[in-house]
């Protein structure tokens, strides 16, 4: 059985504290950068598996790592140093309240908003006579903010953004205009690989006045794919896509019974279907990177993810 990593409990050289999100573990260094863990949880319907998925954590890092590089022409990015494959250095920025959204065809939420009668996405006008998975005239960016207590995202238009003083207007404005640049270089990159990037979500930062792009990128875990070959066959039949994300799992737990819902149990996850998982997610970095997935020696992630990131933070000047 291979070893994963959970939870992350290090102390490192210059640690002032810990957050832990659903898989992600971020260590703050000296108030001024973070080093963040991504460990091998995984999440659906807002609740984290038992089990962990060998090498998630490395596919997970190493795709944001990658996109991140071929985007910093675009954008300043938050990401100094890979010190492991779970592991990304950077710097310690203050996060936007807001999660820029970008919808390139109707499908999900959009698709739910739009069958109900709606033809605005978060103020902006969508054509009638659409159909589900249909591409959008050009892609739209769709804000959400979190509720005040955080426990939902809530859509917002752009005019609600600046209005509220969530973000000031001309740095919303550089922040647009950022969101769309890396989205449309990660649809190019998705096209060249035989992908189609439909939706996906970004964040922000600000340190010492300046604006960052920070945390993952087009990653399975935040951003939706659709296999080009076959697209177009299986909408002019009304079939539903060939879908490159986690949703399998969503499926699998569905089928057994979990959903999220109170009094709900999430079902066994068998040594079996653990190490199916962990197999999708390979094959999600191979088509999304076009390279061959290396496996790291997994025989304790723990130890070797501590090592790597304790010399790291050693030697850094």
């Amino acid at each position: 059985m291979h070893k994963t990593i959970i939870r992350s409990d290090f102390n490192f050289p210059g640690q002032k504290g810990i957050y832990r999100g659903k898989v992600r573990d971020v260590y703050n260094i000296n108030n001024d950068y973070l080093l963040m863990i991504v460990s091998d949880r995984i999440s659906a319907f807002d609740v984290v598996l038992p089990r962990g998925i060998p090498y998630k954590g490395q596919v997970l890092n190493q795709i944001a790592s990658k996109f991140l590089k071929a985007t910093e022409d675009i954008v300043p990015n938050w990401i100094i140093a890979t010190p492991d494959p779970n592991a990304a250095f950077g710097h310690k920025c203050e996060p936007y309240p807001v999660e820029m959204i970008v919808r390139a065809y109707l499908t999900g939420s959009s698709w739910r908003s739009y069958k109900s009668g709606a033809r605005k996405i978060c103020g902006v006008p969508v054509p009638d006579g659409m159909k589900e998975h249909q591409r959008l005239p050009q892609p739209i960016i769709s804000p959400t903010t979190k509720a005040a207590h955080g426990s939902h995202d809530e859509d917002i238009s752009r005019e609600e953004i600046i209005e509220r003083g969530l973000i000031p207007e001309k740095e919303y404005g550089l922040i647009e205009r950022y969101t769309m640049g890396v989205f449309l270089r990660g649809a190019q990159i998705a096209a060249e690989h035989g992908l189609i990037l439909v939706d996906t979500k970004y964040e922000f930062g600000k340190k010492d006045g300046k604006i960052y792009l920070i945390d993952e990128i087009n990653t399975p875990d935040s951003s939706r794919y659709f296999y080009a070959e076959g697209y177009l066959e299986r909408f002019d039949k009304g079939l539903p896509q060939k879908q490159l994300s986690k949703e399998f799992v969503r499926e699998w737990l569905m089928e057994n019974g979990f959903q999220g819902k109170t009094g709900q149990k999430v079902p066994e996850m068998s040594d079996a279907f653990v190490n199916e998982v962990s197999d999708r997610y390979i094959e999600l970095y191979e088509k999304i990177t076009g390279e061959k997935f290396l496996r790291e020696n997994i025989t304790n992630v723990a130890q070797r993810i501590e090592n790597n990131c304790r010399a790291f933070l050693e030697n850094f000047k």
